[in-house]
């Protein structure tokens, strides 16, 4: 029996929660110890190109980036250590689902079950492990000030009976993206993805940002899902079937890079 605490490090961001047809949140995974080689590899990467800058899905359409992106890119579906998982939601099925129309309790909703969700399945994929997440997060685009606090207390009571009465989040650190390029690296590929969703990149660079990232999965797009089970890139297109027709295809991912199973 393997014994010894797991600590997993959770970097996460938003998109399109300005009102756009789409809005999501990614997350960024690594085991905590993994922290140092990950500045470094970016660190490495921003040598090598002469990019200092922060790191922004915004800024894909520079063409002065498009290489450093291209190995940042590379570089995360590489290293088995890294992992990305986001939620997409349309906004447009908020109201049904959420009867009282708050579209910021919608949201805070949204993240909560997306690291609810992902913390269990870590916890199943390592039984004999005692698992615990450190979360930083963009500041979350709310109304209530205390919208970190409250994600953290209420994810944990959610989480508290898989994890026999203990709580699993040790700590929840709202920080400026500016100020982490775990964060920065969350953005960028949930910006890629929000992109494909929202129908709106126009520029060829960032249709060619994306397009790459696609590649790296099997896919011709961004513009899908996965099943729930895949480790690596982890697309859940948040889905009520008493809404309708589901709009987005669930596609099998074939990675670049196959995973080492466990």
């Amino acid at each position: 029996m393997q014994s010894g605490k797991l600590i997993w490090h959770v970097a996460c961001d938003e998109s399109g929660v300005d009102g756009q047809k789409y809005y999501g949140f990614g997350s960024l995974w690594m085991k905590y110890q993994r922290r140092g080689d990950f500045i470094r590899k970016v660190r490495e990467l921003r040598e090598l190109h002469s990019y200092y800058n922060e790191i922004k899905w915004q800024k894909a359409h520079k063409k002065d980036v498009a290489n450093f992106y291209e190995d940042l890119i590379d570089m995360f579906f590489k290293h088995q250590w890294l992992a990305f998982h986001c939620i997409i939601i349309r906004k447009g099925l908020v109201d049904k689902t959420f009867h009282d129309g708050d579209y910021d309790l919608a949201m805070r909703k949204h993240f909560t079950k997306l690291i609810e969700v992902k913390v269990k399945a870590i916890q199943k994929a390592h039984p004999n492990r005692v698992c615990e997440f450190r979360v930083e997060v963009d500041p979350l685009p709310s109304r209530y000030q205390k919208a970190d606090e409250a994600f953290h207390k209420v994810a944990n009571n959610m989480l508290r009976n898989d994890f026999g009465g203990k709580l699993p989040i040790t700590s929840v650190v709202t920080k400026d993206s500016k100020d982490s390029e775990h964060i920065q690296i969350a953005d960028f590929i949930l910006g890629a993805v929000m992109s494909a969703f929202q129908g709106k990149a126009s520029s060829p660079a960032k249709l060619k940002v994306a397009s790459n990232i696609a590649s790296y999965l099997g896919w011709d797009s961004l513009g899908y899902d996965t099943k729930p089970t895949e480790r690596k890139f982890n697309v859940w297109y948040f889905y009520d079937k008493r809404q309708g027709a589901r709009e987005v295809e669930t596609k099998d991912v074939n990675l670049r890079y196959p995973l080492e199973r466990n």
